[in-house]
């Protein structure tokens, strides 16, 4: 029978402060729909249908989302007449809608967002919180506390490697052909993974160490870089319309089209530092942030000083810029998914003013995927920055995790509890992202791509 100061003990542990706060916010957030307020007030937009289209004293018509392409006549060939052309107005409107809690029920996709942000938002949260607690070393993982915060990193980290799985090859979401170029981008960063973990690519091109890692710990990191290169580009080129569409790089000045000031504003500093928090592990560019401490001019040492920064202020810059760029893509994550709706109205526009008949078959499928896949979207935009700040999260669990877990970790490969292995992993989809999404803005800007 324990005594009360060893169950007064038992009670104040880290171990008790975790369950309890998992357990309080999953219960919390099943009743606050976080997701749903997040997404509502969003526009989208339908296409009327006809209600009465064979009875020419009927011209009402009403904004129905049904599938492209169901008439039940067949298409009869046209015949050339010289009659005056009369434009049907009816044919070229569209609606706006305002996204609500009942609408995005309908969308599929939307219980799989609001299950993972839930159970993100509870990882994320424990391993704040493991952050802040004190911890001993002689403490074990159980009662420090440490166990929790692992526990929901690596179910949060699964459960958006299977989702950002099947959203990426999800039918009729996207092309063949991008589904062909990502498998292919996907194989090459296997490749550069492989060598980069192997010890092939040269210590001057990144700054990362894998020296503790052995043979299957390499593979399957490796493995791992490879479907994220492979994942990540399709929401990669996402982003990069809705940055293309949400700055008007266009110089359409519809006001429908693009968004105000601030979203614009976070759009460009998510972007900023996105590219410069993916220069952090470049060794060249580091070099250059770094104090030289091995300087032997001392002339110029004692005009200028040393300009940079010491090794521990670089790091804690690196994880700064890490969490920064996660925060700014989910607080951006409404400014895309409203600028991935409005490409929609974009098309709708050009095929509308394209002739003097315009031809709205293809902007009627247009309007109707994105309103069907746009949780889909908010999926492939929320995931990645999820991942990111899950891993920056497991960086900082410590560093005698490892030694904790020799019993676990010799039979399941545990080098992502590694410091090191789990900060590269978070730059690692940063550097992926960023390297997809410039590419395709600097193809936008070349005119090789456009957005339609």
């Amino acid at each position: 029978m324990p005594n009360s100061s060893s169950l007064l003990l038992i009670l104040s542990g880290n171990l008790f402060l975790q369950a309890a706060l998992a357990l309080s916010l999953t219960l919390l957030l099943h009743f606050i729909k976080i997701p749903a307020l997040l997404l509502s007030g969003l526009f989208t937009y339908v296409h009327p249908d006809d209600v009465a289209p064979n009875n020419a004293s009927s011209n009402g018509v009403r904004a129905a989302i049904r599938r492209p392409g169901t008439n039940d006549s067949e298409l009869k060939p046209r015949k050339k007449s010289k009659e005056r052309f009369e434009f049907d107005e009816n044919k070229a409107q569209i609606f706006r809608l305002k996204l609500s809690d009942g609408h995005l029920q309908t969308r599929i996709y939307f219980e799989d967002f609001r299950s993972v942000f839930n159970s993100i938002l509870v990882s994320l949260s424990c391993l704040l919180l493991h952050r802040f607690l004190p911890k001993s070393e002689e403490s074990g993982v159980l009662k420090s506390g440490s166990f929790v915060p692992i526990l929901f990193g690596f179910l949060g980290v699964g459960r958006i490697f299977v989702l950002i799985f099947r959203v990426s090859f999800e039918r009729s979401a996207s092309k063949l052909s991008e589904k062909h170029l990502s498998v292919l981008l996907g194989f090459l960063g296997f490749i550069v993974s492989l060598g980069t973990v192997h010890g092939a690519v040269p210590k001057w091109v990144f700054d990362v160490h894998f020296e503790a890692l052995h043979g299957f710990e390499k593979l399957f990191i490796a493995i791992f870089m490879g479907c994220i290169s492979c994942f990540l580009y399709m929401p990669a080129v996402r982003i990069a319309h809705a940055f293309w569409l949400g700055t008007d790089q266009l110089r359409c000045n519809l006001p429908i089209v693009s968004c105000g000031w601030f979203a614009r504003l976070l759009l460009h500093a998510n972007y900023l530092v996105m590219v410069l928090t993916s220069m952090l592990w470049v060794k060249p560019f580091t070099d250059l942030l770094l104090i030289d401490k091995n300087s032997r001019i001392e002339n110029v040492t004692k005009l200028v000083g040393n300009v940079g920064m010491q090794k521990s202020e670089f790091s804690s810059f690196r994880l700064w810029c890490l969490l920064v760029s996660g925060l700014l893509q989910i607080v951006s994550l409404r400014s895309n998914v409203q600028m991935y709706l409005n490409e929609a109205v974009l098309c709708w526009y050009q095929r509308l003013h394209a002739s003097k008949v315009p031809d709205l078959a293809y902007s009627r499928a247009k309007v109707f995927l994105h309103n069907h896949f746009v949780c889909l979207v908010v999926l492939q935009f929320f995931l990645p920055a999820s991942m990111v700040l899950i891993f920056l999260g497991l960086s900082q669990l410590g560093d005698d995790l490892l030694t904790n877990y020799e019993g676990v970790c010799s039979v399941l490969p545990c080098s992502l509890l590694d410091k090191e292995v789990a900060l590269f992993m978070a730059w690692w989809v940063l550097f992926v992202w960023t390297i997809y999404t410039s590419v395709t803005l600097a193809l936008f800007r070349q005119g090789i791509l456009c957005v339609s």
